[in-house]
């Protein structure tokens, strides 16, 4: 059970690092710069899929699951409280 968890945690790291530097977030709520860049976003994308590949490859299904649902859920609360912060601004 801990293998889906880390693999949960590893990847929602990865979407806070990609919600944070989203360039579209950052020009929307007048923050400086620029944001990453289209190489520095698709390594990310990439890097947070690995744990779920890596479920995959070694044939645990509920593993895979369980990370792929986590990771719908950690990414909806991150676009969630990236939005609260941006209304708090405002």
């Amino acid at each position: 059970m801990l293998v889906p968890i880390f693999a949960i945690a590893f990847s929602t790291a990865i979407i806070l690092i990609l919600g944070r530097g989203d360039p579209k977030r950052r020009r929307t709520a007048r923050l400086p710069g620029g944001g990453q860049s289209v190489r520095t976003r698709r390594l990310l994308a990439v890097l947070a899929c690995l744990p779920g590949f890596m479920c995959a490859l070694s044939g645990d299904a509920a593993a895979f699951f369980i990370w792929l649902g986590g990771c719908g859920v950690a990414g909806w609360f991150v676009a969630l409280g990236f939005g609260q912060a941006r209304q708090d601004v405002a």
